[in-house]
Formats: C-alpha cells, sequence, structure tokens
C-alpha cells in the first residue's frame, strides 16, 4: 500500500496534475510529441531505470485504484449506488491498447472489471444500429469497464476505408455525443484515452513482430494497408478530438515510450475514480446479536469431545 496518508494524498494530487495535462487542447496531433513524458516527476530517482520506476509507480497507484474499485462495487452490490466508470482505448495498430490493459487493469479485482475488445462487426451486429453492440457490452453497476476499441471505430475505420457514405459517417458525430451524454446522466464515468504513437514507432513495434516468431501470430497484412493510410487515420483522429468532447473530453496519451503509457494511464484512472469518492456502503446488520451467535458457535465446538463424535460404521 502506500507510505501512509500523506503519500496517498501526493498520489492523488499528482494524478490530477496529470490529467489537466493529458486533456485534449488540440485536434491537431501534428503538434504533440509521441515521446513526451508530460506530469512525470522530476524527482524520479535516477538510479533506477525508466521501465522498472514505472512498474512499481503503477503497482503503488494499483493499489489505490483497487480501493476505490472495491468501494464502488460494494456499493453497487448493496443497491445504493448505480455508478460505475468505463475506459475507452483507442489507438492505431501497434499502439498499445492491448499493453495498457494488461499493465494498468492487470493491478485490479478481476471480478470487478468489464473487458470487451470490438472487432469489425459481425452480421448480426451489422443488421442494428451501430451503437447497439456499443450498448450492450456497458458494464454493470458497480464494475470498471474497458473498451479495447469502440464506438469511434464507426468515425475512423469506416471513414478512412469509406465503408459507409460521408453522410452516415459525419451524422455519427452527433449521435456518439447524444449517446454518451445518456450514459453519463445514468452514471457512467468515462475516461476516452487516445494512445498516440508515431509512424516511426508503429512502423518498429510491427518489424518486432516480424521477427519474432511468438508474435507473428498478432501480424496482419492488413496494419500494412491501414498504414498506408496514416495521414487520413490521423485527420480522422483530430475530428474525433474536435467533435467528440462535449460529454466527455478526450485525453492524448504520447505512447512511444510504453512505461509512460502505463503510468500516465494509471493516473488518469485515479483522478477519475477519486473524484467520485466511493465509500463502503452502510449495511443493516445486528452486530452485537451475530457476534454472540458466532462465540455460542464456537463454544459448541470447543466442548464436542468423543462422546459426541458419530458412531464408527459397521465393519
Amino acid at each position: 500500500m502506500s507510505d501512509g496518508p500523506d503519500d496517498e494524498r501526493e498520489l492523488i494530487a499528482r494524478a490530477g496534475r496529470v490529467r489537466r495535462l493529458l486533456l485534449a487542447g488540440s485536434s491537431e496531433l501534428n503538434g504533440l510529441d509521441p515521446r513526451a513524458t508530460p506530469g512525470l516527476p522530476r524527482n524520479r530517482p535516477k538510479d533506477i531505470d525508466a521501465k522498472t520506476w514505472s512498474r512499481s509507480e503503477v503497482g503503488r497507484l494499483g493499489q489505490l485504484l483497487g480501493a476505490r474499485q472495491e468501494r464502488m462495487f460494494a456499493r453497487a452490490k448493496a443497491g445504493v449506488d448505480r455508478r460505475r466508470l468505463l475506459l475507452v482505448l483507442q489507438a492505431v495498430d501497434c499502439g498499445g491498447k492491448d499493453g495498457t490493459v494488461r499493465s494498468v487493469v492487470g493491478s485490479m479485482d478481476p471480478l470487478g472489471m468489464h473487458l470487451k475488445a470490438f472487432g469489425p462487426p459481425t452480421a448480426e451486429e451489422r443488421a442494428h444500429h451501430f451503437l447497439w453492440r456499443i450498448n450492450n457490452a456497458l458494464p454493470p453497476a458497480g464494475y470498471i469497464g474497458v473498451f479495447n476499441r469502440s464506438h469511434y471505430e464507426d468515425v475512423l475505420a469506416v471513414r478512412v476505408k469509406d465503408l459507409a457514405p460521408k453522410s452516415v459517417w459525419r451524422r455519427r458525430y452527433g449521435e456518439i455525443n447524444s449517446f454518451e451524454d445518456a450514459l453519463v446522466n445514468d452514471g457512467i464515468t468515462i475516461v476516452k484515452v487516445m494512445l498516440h504513437i508515431s509512424y516511426e514507432e508503429q512502423a518498429e513495434r510491427l518489424l518486432a513482430r516480424l521477427d519474432d516468431p511468438s508474435k507473428r501470430w498478432k501480424f496482419s497484412p492488413a496494419d500494412l494497408d491501414d498504414r498506408d493510410h496514416w495521414a487520413e487515420y490521423q485527420q480522422a483522429y483530430g475530428d474525433v478530438l474536435d467533435k467528440c468532447s462535449a460529454a466527455a473530453p478526450w485525453y492524448v496519451v504520447p505512447a512511444d515510450r510504453k512505461w509512460y503509457r502505463n503510468w500516465a494511464v494509471a493516473n488518469l484512472l485515479l483522478a477519475h475514480l477519486d473524484d467520485m469518492r466511493p465509500t463502503y456502503p452502510e449495511v443493516d446488520l445486528a452486530v452485537d446479536e451475530l457476534r454472540a451467535r458466532l462465540a455460542g458457535n464456537q463454544v459448541r465446538t470447543d466442548h464436542a469431545g468423543p462422546d459426541n463424535d458419530p458412531p464408527e460404521p459397521p465393519a
């Protein structure tokens, strides 16, 4: 756990600062450095490498996240609170969505997590409104949900790959805003994160998959097709940041440095969960009577002896 109340307060204050720095203030991604480290403490120990430091810090943050997750879950289970949190992760191929889930989400209780990875829609999903499958995957009350890709693919991939007319995908910006507004009003805190990597970093990660036989299963030639449309994807992401921040703002996390990415997302989650101020529910139990009953059970157990043992079965 954190070292004490002062240490916890400092971590929460730092998480708030990181959140403010990562808030998307511009739709122009070309002006954002994917190797930047906004909010990184200046007093980080110099004798510890960045990856080791990040793992340790994410572990500390994870304990604070887990404590708040448990309280939120307990309140929902007691029927006194419907709130939940939804983390939406978006990125180009090799942007680090899976790694973020493993590092950050792995620090919390899996029983209170609701994870969903969205691929191309199935035939059944295509027969419905594009938000139908999203609505069906929302986290229940008390849970933390994670979307690995999301409804934003319907204004990103659909746009770049020309899978729907412009009149269709342009209308979806407003539909998404209305949908998210309804979710917020229903008690869902939405944390939308765009993991921002560079063209060069994507190439290195794709090559790493090709060079490692144990990772080739992750490689798809379609990734190279998408890479040929890098500029179009950057423009599409820029429009998403500009047009879809009404109900829930976007946060742009520089993600070329994986260790910073994990640390930053953990801080974003902590800042939002702490804002929710979840507390353990009041439970209506006759505590003294239950204690007495337990004590009575213990007395009977202590007096059990050979005379009270069940008879031996016949030979």
